[in-house]
């Protein structure tokens, strides 16, 4: 039989990583495109490129079955003019190039699957965002959003090939660098308190979830647009901090004002927006269309990672 073949754009990238891990152990070839090898899995073929020109990576996706693209400038950092153009670049023409180059291929992959955000909703605390019914927001990191899904729903690609693009939560792994590693440093040190009014949404998603979702729809041909890739039950700032705490041992954490956060942002070169915004998100067609999660309540998240 055929051994399956995955392109993943971005491979590099901890989110990366772990696809290529998912894919690598189900049997499948996993062809890595990057600017560089550093942070690759073990076990991927690599191929360079600069996320903006045709080259020798283009012919991996002749014949491919599934492209995932995941290529951007992480958004961690502060949105100066020049950040700010390196981010959107980052998104806009990895999408564009891609696209070009599936357009020459003869044996185009039957799928591909391209990230975007679900931070593209406006600030909600009043009430959750579905996919059918979710409100786009207003904003550098909205605007990038729509740009990213308009180059992709835009690329012009053989009628046979899929389109998706993941709206995606905040994805949280047991990995140095990532985003619970972070929150559980800060309350080891007693700096696990409520950020701002702790009522902001934080919607999220385990990474093994994450990579079946990639697989759900890959397997489900009938699925196409765009899909929330969240858990069901998102939790608020208050909540999350209670589970970095316990995570760290901590009984007490130092709450942050706005006013905190701000000073603590400039020095950390980030953006409080990455904080303070209610992402209140679900995934409602995911639902709907039988996906099933395994971590629905993020208590539990790296408890049953473990006994995956």
């Amino acid at each position: 039989m055929k051994t399956r073949t995955i392109v993943i754009s971005g491979a590099n990238g901890f989110i990366g990583r772990y696809l290529s891990r998912f894919y690598r152990d189900n049997g499948w070839r996993v062809v890595a495109i990057a600017r560089s090898e550093q942070g690759l899995a073990n076990g991927v073929d690599y191929h360079p490129w600069d996320g903006m020109t045709l080259g020798d990576w283009a012919k991996v996706l002749d014949g491919a079955d599934l492209l995932v693209n995941l290529a951007g400038r992480s958004v961690n950092c502060r949105y100066g003019e020049k950040n700010k153009r390196i981010i959107r670049e980052s998104r806009v023409q990895s999408t564009q190039v891609l696209g070009e180059a599936i357009r020459r291929c003869s044996n185009p992959p039957a799928l591909w699957v391209n990230s975007s955000t679900a931070t593209i909703y406006r600030h909600a605390e009043d009430r959750p965002q579905g996919d059918f019914d979710g409100e786009l927001g207003t904003g550098f990191s909205v605007e990038v959003a729509k740009s990213w899904e308009e180059s992709f729903f835009g690329a012009e690609v053989p009628g046979t090939v899929r389109k998706v693009a993941m709206r995606t939560a905040i994805v949280f792994a047991e990995e140095k660098g990532t985003v619970w590693d972070v929150l559980v440093k800060l309350s080891k040190k007693w700096l696990g308190g409520t950020m701002g009014n702790g009522r902001q949404k934080v919607s999220w998603i385990q990474i093994g979830d994450f990579c079946r979702v990639v697989e759900w729809l890959r397997l489900h041909e009938e699925a196409s647009g765009v899909y929330n890739v969240s858990a069901p039950n998102p939790i608020d700032n208050r909540e999350l901090m209670k589970q970095a705490r316990k995570a760290a041992g901590r009984c007490f954490g130092l709450p942050s004002a706005i006013w905190m956060l701000e000073i603590g942002a400039f020095f950390l070169r980030t953006e409080t927006e990455l904080i303070l915004k209610s992402r209140w998100v679900v995934p409602t067609r995911l639902l709907e269309e039988g996906f099933e999660f395994r971590s629905e309540e993020f208590g539990e998240m790296f408890n049953k990672r473990r006994k995956d």
